[in-house]
């Protein structure tokens, strides 16, 4: 019997009697694994050798895991810092004893979400009991990551569960052949088996000598497996987001642009935000460091501004009777929502004073300080956009979001009254999720008010609002994680494997 020179090599490295993985015989013949897999699948379509498949499951650690495996879990840390805080005969401050426990950031709520879950006490009215009798040493997940991190196995589906939906742990799974000599390869290699000369390539030089004409060509088995490769390709996301501008200046609006840090200035003060706003606060905001503060502002509508934060608008205005000072007012920070192009834009400070009738708008990214869930992330793209006309109503509105959304293919668009401290009347957009059937909140509009259009020197009506881009990929591709999506945590093969809508 002739076979090619790579089914020659896997036969007699193949046993009758022990079974032997894809890496092994590729080790022992010197093929690459590939090429010993094509030439397995061509041997079982002879009838020489057997495949078996399984499955083989791998645990990982995240860094997220490794980091808690130096320092602890953060509800493992409150519990200790409760403990020395005396939170074990009486309720401590939950303040003091988050500053003791020296959490900080996103690990605060980790620290708070499994506290309780886990007995080691109580929280509440801002409060915090310890329980002397729990047991962090025996802490199953605790107990879980340091097992993996040791290579040994984790006991429980339900402990790996829970490290999986912490982040802590990735599960992946692999394919992996074991191949065994039948009983025809065994009679195969005792009566002989030669390497057959043939050719697996057509070169320039067989053509041109008409060597072709007396060469054996090898077949080629089209259904054995073949090493992947994934081309680069536009992520969804940005797919989406050149779709929602097409459709946008489709509908005669004229993209803005401008900075992702800029001044609370121009993020709040000039939307009516009030100053001492918890919105306002490092819980909710990223402060730059370096530099601190904006260069110049416009002196005449930060007078303006101020006058209408501290005495309010027309003859019913009252203002805030809150603090207001320009030093806030200059500090930077990286914007919480592209509202403040807006404001650069309706002042006239950015393309000079405009006139009614005017469209824009923009799709960019924004900055929260949100705590990480399936429906929100530290970043995010933003739908910005903005009408200046004359006599324009919430009827107005609602019908450029209806219009807008049926591009896209969703029609049950449905609305609910609001209150943003910048527009008035004010309404929330949700839309149907087509995989859960939940209503998912997609966006925040609404008139803005004279308190914002006044001091912009705006005199006629403007309507507004603010889309999440992620949110409508929910909507269209029917994501219940906009983890899986955007972000370090994204799946890549649903991405690889998503059909791009259009």
């Amino acid at each position: 019997m002739k076979l090619p020179e790579s089914q020659v090599a896997v036969l007699r490295a193949a046993s009758a009697n022990d079974a032997r993985s894809i890496d092994r015989l590729a080790d022992e013949t010197g093929l690459k694994p590939e090429t010993v897999t094509g030439a397995v699948f061509e041997l079982e379509d002879e009838g020489l050798v057997t495949v078996e498949e399984s499955t083989d499951e791998t645990v990982t650690l995240t860094d997220e895991a490794r980091e808690y495996l130096a320092d602890g879990l953060p509800e493992v840390r409150l519990y200790e810092a409760a403990l020395d805080a005396g939170a074990d005969d009486d309720p401590a401050q939950m303040g003091r004893v988050i500053g003791q426990s020296g959490l900080e950031g996103p690990q605060v709520d980790i620290a708070l979400s499994n506290y309780a879950r886990k007995g080691y006490g109580t929280i509440e009215s801002g409060e915090i009991t310890a329980d002397p009798d729990a047991d962090p040493e025996s802490d199953a997940e605790a107990s879980a990551l340091a097992a993996l991190d040791a290579g040994d196995s984790v006991a429980g589906a339900d402990v790996l569960d829970q490290l999986q939906s912490r982040g802590l742990a990735e599960l992946s799974e692999s394919t992996v052949r074991s191949v065994t000599l039948t009983d025809e390869g065994v009679t195969a290699m005792m009566e002989g088996v030669e390497t057959a000369e043939t050719v697996g390539q057509l070169t320039p030089e067989m053509l041109t000598s008409g060597e072709w004409r007396d060469v054996e060509f090898a077949e080629y088995n089209v259904e054995a497996d073949a090493e992947r490769i994934d081309g680069g390709k536009t992520h969804i996301l940005r797919q989406t987001a050149n779709r929602v501008k097409d459709t946008l200046v489709g509908m005669g609006f004229e993209e803005m642009e401008g900075p992702h840090a800029d001044a609370e200035f121009w993020i709040n003060d000039c939307l009516f935000m009030p100053q001492d706003h918890p919105a306002r606060t490092h819980w909710d905001q990223f402060a730059l460091e370096n530099p601190r503060e904006i260069g110049k502002l416009p002196d005449d509508l930060v007078a303006r501004v101020e006058d209408a934060h501290r005495n309010g608008v027309g003859e019913d205005g009252d203002g805030y009777h809150s603090p207001w000072t320009e030093e806030v007012a200059r500090g930077i920070d990286l914007r919480g929502h592209t509202t403040s192009l807006s404001m650069r834009y309706l002042s006239g400070h950015e393309v000079g004073e405009l006139e009614p009738p005017q469209r824009f708008f923009s799709v960019e990214k924004v900055y929260r300080n949100d705590t990480l869930d399936p429906t929100h992330l530290l970043e995010f793209y933003q739908i910005e956009g903005w009408v200046m006309a004359e006599d324009l109503s919430v009827r107005d509105l609602m019908g450029t979001f209806e219009e807008f959304y049926a591009q896209f293919g969703i029609t049950d668009i449905e609305f609910k009254p609001h209150y943003n401290p910048y527009t008035e009347p004010s309404f929330e957009l949700f839309g149907t999720h087509p995989t859960t059937g939940e209503m998912v909140e997609i966006g925040n509009s609404g008139m803005f008010r004279e308190e914002v259009l006044e001091p912009l020197g705006v005199e006629c009506d403007v309507m507004a609002w603010g889309l999440a881009l992620e949110r409508l990929l929910m909507l269209m591709y029917g994501f219940e994680d906009i983890r899986d999506v955007h972000g370090t945590l994204c799946d890549l093969d649903l991405l690889r494997e998503t059909e791009v809508l259009h």
